[in-house]
């Protein structure tokens, strides 16, 4: 996030869009709530009437995978109106002039034939967001989990270019983590193409520094994502450890995920539990869970926090640190001696440019915010207040793209998934929870009445879902959450693998999957039938 969650309660205009956040978020979504309570005005872009619609004075219910002509039409009316910030634009930004005429083609009427919103309801959420003194943009993964991530993500960029709405309170661009600590996980390297820092792989200063650190030599070329290590496996790849990662029922195009690990040589994984994934594995060793060992984590403001171990670990856990150190130095790499958290931490502050003011002690009560770049630094619960770093703010020239797949008579109905409030993304905690099946004791599928109705169906029915990959046997549930022709449903219980259904298509840059568009065909289910494979 560019800013810290305490601004959440201080935009006057708020911009949701692809982000379930009083179910994916509800903690962090009471501060916007509140600032509705003051008189924020709140945009929400989302198929779905989510709770979160409740609360907006603006709903745009847009057809799944049509984000960037949404945004780009938004842009145009901002451009038309003369609400850019001509001001913070010459200041801090460059290709401004190539992006004003660039979208003067997009108008709202065009973005209506495809996102399905009425060009007029565009109009106002734009001027809505236009007009802001203080406009926040939050998204999550409704915007990253489709081929055009990046171009969606750069797309909200380009309206807080375009108004100013960057490095001030209340502001900002600001991405809503999905787990406790991918922020940190990025933040120490855990990403392709990064070390730790942020510190690109292919700058050859970087390379010997970290070469100098580590004592061994790098490539100059960036790693490769888990999307190529999956289609590498039982080739190139033979084989892999996986980590705190359900991937089975996480990851995209189920059946070929099962069929990669299944050809490795050898699958390691490290888990709290026998997960579907470790399954697969030939071993398994057990990780200790967050009260059960020291560490950090960085959350989704950047927030720098300590963890501390509050019971003894059962039976033979150890921490991920110690299971990993122990691997490398039985492979023999040097480097690896860590006797604690703290020497890990201590370490990645010694080459992280982000981190370099922090160290274990200082961290003790979680007060800092990186970029910490010096001992003595108050940290940055801020970014961009005074510029940015890398100098200043590129307006990106986007055009639409339609999804990977798209409807057709064959696969007529749009699915688009995510998670569900009472249970938590592949239930690998919260499915061995008594009290969690009290309030979420099986996966349906939302259909909106109309459609149940034309196609022959009753809530509760049960029906086979089909793609182009697989089909996956559930129980409808009858509501008009979900817009007609769009139907939802988590990826969270095993026994209803909807992952199997998905995987159309990668974003080029991210490799990021195409998670929250699917076209299916939606027909009975046979009596008795089990999950079948097409």
């Amino acid at each position: 996030m560019s800013n810290p969650l305490r601004d959440m309660e201080k935009p006057d205009v708020i911009f949701c869009i692809g982000t379930n956040m009083t179910e994916c978020h509800p903690v962090a979504a009471t501060r916007l709530k509140k600032a509705i309570r003051n008189g924020a005005k709140m945009i929400v872009a989302d198929p779905r009437t989510i709770d979160l619609v409740g609360y907006a004075d603006v709903h745009l219910p847009l057809r799944v995978g049509s984000d960037a002509a949404l945004l780009l039409a938004m842009a145009h009316v901002i451009v038309r109106e003369g609400l850019v910030n001509e001001g913070f634009m010459r200041e801090r930004t460059t290709e401004a002039e190539a992006f004003l005429e660039h979208v003067k083609q997009w108008t709202p009427e065009w973005a209506s034939t495809i996102t399905g919103v009425d060009a007029a309801l565009i109009e106002e959420a734009a001027l809505l967001y236009g007009r802001a003194e203080r406009g926040a943009i939050y998204y999550t993964l409704g915007i990253t989990e489709h081929i055009c991530g990046v171009d969606n993500v750069q797309s909200l960029c380009n309206l807080a270019l375009l108004t100013g709405n960057i490095g001030r309170e209340g502001t900002g661009i600001n991405p809503m983590r999905g787990q406790n600590n991918i922020q940190g996980a990025g933040d120490v390297g855990a990403i392709p193409n990064n070390y730790p820092g942020f510190q690109p792989v292919t700058d050859p200063a970087n390379q010997a520094k970290f070469q100098k650190a580590w004592g061994r030599d790098i490539d100059l070329e960036k790693g490769i994502t888990k999307v190529r290590a999956l289609e590498r496996a039982g080739e190139q790849i033979r084989a892999m450890i996986i980590d705190g990662e359900n991937t089975v029922v996480t990851d995209p195009d189920r059946e070929h995920c099962e069929h990669a690990l299944k050809s490795l040589d050898f699958l390691v994984v490290c888990d709290l539990f026998m997960t579907e994934t470790a399954e697969l594995a030939h071993v398994v060793f057990p990780a200790t869970g967050f009260a059960e060992t020291d560490g950090t984590q960085t959350n989704t403001e950047r927030r720098v926090q300590r963890l501390r171990q509050a019971v003894p670990p059962p039976g033979e856990a150890k921490p991920d640190w110690w299971i990993i150190s122990q691997i490398a130095r039985r492979m023999g790499f040097q480097g690896f001696d860590y006797e604690s958290a703290k020497d890990v931490f201590n370490e990645l502050c010694s080459l992280s440019k982000t981190y370099a003011g922090l160290d274990w002690d200082r961290i003790e009560f979680g007060e800092y915010q990186w970029p910490v770049p010096h001992e003595g630094h108050p940290g940055t619960p801020r970014l961009h207040e005074d510029g940015f770093i890398n100098g200043r703010g590129i307006f990106k020239l986007i055009n639409y793209r339609d999804p990977a797949e798209t409807v057709d008579d064959e696969y007529p109905v749009w699915l688009t998934t995510g998670r569900r409030l009472a249970s938590y993304h592949s239930r690998t905690q919260t499915g061995r929870s008594s009290g969690i099946d009290y309030l979420l004791p099986e996966e349906s599928l939302e259909v909106h009445p109309d459609d149940l109705a034309a196609w022959g169906f009753q809530d509760g029915d049960w029906v086979d879902m089909a793609s182009r990959r697989g089909s996956v046997r559930i129980r409808v549930s009858s509501t008009t959450r979900s817009p007609r022709g769009t139907v939802f449903s988590s990826f969270s219980f095993n026994d209803v693998p909807v992952n199997i259904l998905t995987g159309s298509g990668y974003d080029p840059v991210t490799d990021t999957a195409e998670l929250k568009v699917c076209p299916v065909r939606i027909r009975p289910a046979p009596i008795g039938g089990d999950v079948a494979a097409d």
